[in-house]
């Protein structure tokens, strides 16, 4: 496993705010020779660590303004009950995150849509003819002042 020191610490800052960043800037920026820099990062890619670079996109420009996270129980807690669920919102384009959590419900959701309108579609048509739920509780983004996901 790749050791996380400090110099790999402010790498992985340096890259998860621009992923394109290049080599002599990153090097710069925490103070390696390029060589000694693109090495650690090689080294943090070989281990896993850093799992792959993507663009940040601006979903209001694609379409897909409305942002809702979704708390979602079960009524059935058994393993095949949660796979056809996982298995409906792998499915489904407007999911782009579903997390099996802890607490009250079994899942969380994040969805992305084009406006309410195509949410209400998404909740009577997807969400309700499965019969795995038991509830829903929609939560409505209004803002996101801070949001780290690459």
């Amino acid at each position: 496993m790749t050791k996380l020191d400090s110099i790999n610490e402010r790498i992985l800052q340096e890259l998860s705010r621009d992923g394109r960043l290049s080599n002599l800037a990153l090097a710069e920026r925490v103070g390696l020779s390029p060589s000694a820099c693109l090495r650690r990062v090689q080294d943090l890619e070989r281990s896993g660590v850093i799992t792959g670079y993507r663009a940040t996109l601006d979903q209001t420009k694609l379409g897909r303004g409305f942002t809702a996270y979704i708390a979602v129980a079960l009524n059935d807690h058994t393993t095949p009950s949660q796979r056809a669920f996982e298995a409906a919102m792998a499915r489904a384009p407007e999911v782009r995150e579903c997390h099996n959590i802890t607490g009250s419900v079994e899942y969380m959701l994040r969805v992305e849509v084009a406006d309410l309108s195509a949410y209400k579609v998404f909740h009577a048509e997807t969400l309700g003819t499965l019969p795995q739920l038991s509830a829903l509780t929609t939560y409505v983004v209004m803002a996101s002042p801070k949001d780290e996901r690459a």
